[in-house]
């Protein structure tokens, strides 16, 4: 925050074709820009594909009614929802019984007779000491019944949503609502509110409802005049107590997020001091902690005025309805309509019920924000995947050879429709070979990989694994013989033995040394203080980029697949890494299909075919000798590599 104060946000423009950077930087789709490209691309059929993409093809998501589908969430534990149900019940009528006692209590006084005043007031202190009684024990039946229920409901939403979650195309998470924050979000915070809204807020409606139809009830019972003229003004009443509440929250909340504004300075300050004292910026940052403060104290004494006006009138408005309560009760004992015992019991009983509705008036937001929640985990698992990896009707291989084919397929990212990263694009690899994409950035080369792992679907044409369309199969059994290699390798937070496994979860550890061996990897995990049990650290940071890649690559030979994907795998790495990465990865080529995306063009020699890619669309193929002697596009792209 202290920065963006200070300095303009830069914006670094991402690839256009490129996998690893269409998931870093995503832009918004323009319908105007679609209809013109339509027109002017190749491709037949194109401008409806990519209109269907923006979304006049309705998604398949169910409207989800919330409420009721989070009870239904919940039938498991029907047995604690009802004994909660039922202790906050007996709760909620605690409060008016509470009342009607403290009102008859008040009267005892007045008794004449020293012996009967003694022995109604023991009677009403047994009366006190059993609904003391009564509370503690409901309570506490209550809330455990609740909160274990609302502990169970946030478990079961969280693994139904990251359930749900793995199995959506990759196209949905390239969205910017659906970005990694946001979903770590829903995950913790909106299972959270939903647990609030079970645990908490359902039990207090009931308590409140049970509270106010008893409160009325025996209200009427008792003097139903002056009940009637009491529930009258009672919104008034109640107006009052939720006013003077929501006041002191909301004075709370703002005060403690001024000051969280000017501690994030005073942190910020803290942690770059060393860049604050090199540029002697000291004057600067006092200045702007100072204008903070003296914003966060002007916005406070103005809180504060308002605060009071509203708390002192909620405050006189209470005394008032108070008093005439009691001018009202007075006229009618004076009538002898009713008895003064009367006036307390019924002024108690309906107090005690604005307080109670007052303190259930403030939760809506609440409530609010559980709704949100509700539909926004409800919208997640009632989502129908546009590409199921465990689709049953799916053809499971029981093995592959290997050969891919992309016949006239056109692409564009979902995220990015207006832009059409391959037009009728064509290509053949047979079973065993190795072939190369090269060509400039945004030219298509990364979006070929993400096709054959189907991430995505083509917009036209079709891709082919053996003969048979990449959608006719199961997903997951197909993936199980492909690996992937990409530039950034991605570990997970454990053992070395651990993300090697990752692979194949049932390899045995014969297994697993013989895929580090193949991979170069061995030798200095062997090194390492504890072997093959030593943590790699959150996304691999104990390791060096080479280190990290060797064990993806161990981890994608221990599958034993039939393709084998490498996406500028040795690219981020320097020399010396590079060449034992690339050994590693020439020796595990052999006798698979593998398609290699390579930007430095010294990786891809051993490749028996090379494919040039411009455009989106392949313009020269062929063995490396035989590319350089045409003098075409990849002589070119040698000779300029040559020359930085």
């Amino acid at each position: 925050m202290l920065w963006s104060m200070q300095q303009q946000k830069q914006h670094a423009s991402n690839e256009e074709e490129e996998f690893a950077g269409h998931k870093s930087g995503i832009s918004s789709a323009r319908t105007s820009n679609l209809k013109r490209l339509s027109n002017s691309s190749s491709c037949s059929g194109l401008s409806t594909c990519l209109e269907d993409m923006t979304g006049t093809a309705s998604e398949p998501i169910k409207k989800p009614s919330s409420f009721h589908k989070l009870l239904a969430l919940n039938a498991p534990e029907w047995k604690k929802a009802i004994v909660g149900s039922g202790c906050a019940v007996v709760f909620g009528a605690v409060y008016p019984v509470y009342a009607f006692v403290l009102g008859s209590m008040i009267s005892a006084f007045f008794i004449r007779d020293h012996q009967e005043m003694k022995s109604k007031i023991r009677t009403y202190d047994l009366i006190f000491f059993s609904l003391c009684v009564v509370s503690f024990t409901v309570n506490l039946v209550q809330h455990y019944n609740f909160a274990a229920m609302g502990e169970l409901v946030t478990k079961r939403i969280r693994e139904s949503m990251l359930t749900k979650l793995l199995t959506f195309e990759v196209g949905w998470f390239d969205k910017e609502e659906n970005s990694s924050g946001a979903i770590c979000s829903k995950l913790a915070n909106e299972a959270n509110v939903v647990k609030s809204l079970v645990a908490d807020r359902i039990s207090l409606t009931i308590q409140t409802c049970t509270a106010v139809l008893l409160a009325i009830a025996l209200g009427l019972w008792v003097a139903w005049r002056l009940a009637v003229v009491m529930i009258a003004i009672q919104p008034l009443t109640i107006l009052c107590f939720y006013t003077r509440k929501v006041l002191l929250k909301n004075m709370s909340k703002k005060s403690g997020e001024a000051q969280n504004q000017a501690s994030q300075i005073a942190a910020e300050a803290v942690a770059n001091h060393r860049t604050i004292t090199a540029f002697c910026s000291n004057d600067r940052i006092l200045s702007l902690f100072r204008a903070t403060q003296a914003k966060n104290r002007k916005d406070g004494i103005r809180q504060s005025w308002l605060a009071g006006f509203g708390i002192g009138s909620a405050q006189s408005l209470t005394f008032l309805t108070w008093g005439l309560d009691y001018w009202y009760g007075g006229k009618l004992v004076h009538e002898g309509l009713i008895t003064s015992a009367d006036v307390f019991k019924t002024f108690f009983i309906l107090l005690s019920t604005g307080r109670i509705i007052a303190e259930a008036g403030s939760m809506t937001s609440d409530l609010a924000k559980g709704s949100a929640a509700l539909k926004s985990v409800f919208e997640i698992l009632y989502r129908v995947t546009k590409i199921n990896p465990d689709d049953p009707p799916g053809t499971k291989p029981v093995r592959i050879q290997g050969n891919i084919e992309f016949n006239n397929v056109a692409f564009a990212y979902p995220s990015r429709p207006d832009v059409v990263v391959l037009k009728d694009f064509s290509l053949k690899v047979k079973a065993g070979s190795s072939i190369a994409l090269v060509g400039p950035s945004g030219s298509g080369k990364s979006t070929i990989v993400a096709l054959v792992e189907r991430f995505y679907d083509p917009l036209k044409g079709k891709i082919m694994i053996d003969g048979t369309d990449v959608k006719k199969f199961n997903l997951r059994c197909l993936r199980e013989r492909i690996a992937l290699v990409g530039q950034e390798p991605v570990l997970f937070g454990g053992s070395i033995r651990d993300n090697i496994l990752f692979g194949r979860p049932n390899a045995t550890e014969a297994e697993i040394m013989e895929a580090a061996r193949a991979a170069n990897a061995h030798d200095f995990i062997s090194n390492l203080k504890d072997g093959y049990e030593t943590y790699c650290g959150e996304r691999g940071v104990q390791l060096s980029g080479g280190q990290k890649q060797r064990i993806a690559i161990a981890r994608a030979i221990i599958k034993n697949p039939a393709i084998l994907l490498l996406d500028e795998a040795t690219s981020a790495l320097d020399g010396e890494s590079e060449k034992v990465v690339q050994e590693a990865l020439d020796r595990v080529m052999v006798g698979r299909t593998s398609v290699m995306v390579a930007h430095r063009l010294s990786t891809i020699w051993s490749a028996e075919c090379i494919a040039v890619i411009e455009d989106g669309v392949i313009v020269e193929q062929g063995g490396h000798q035989d590319l350089m002697s045409r003098g075409g596009a990849f002589f070119n792209l040698v000779k300029l590599q040559q020359q930085q």
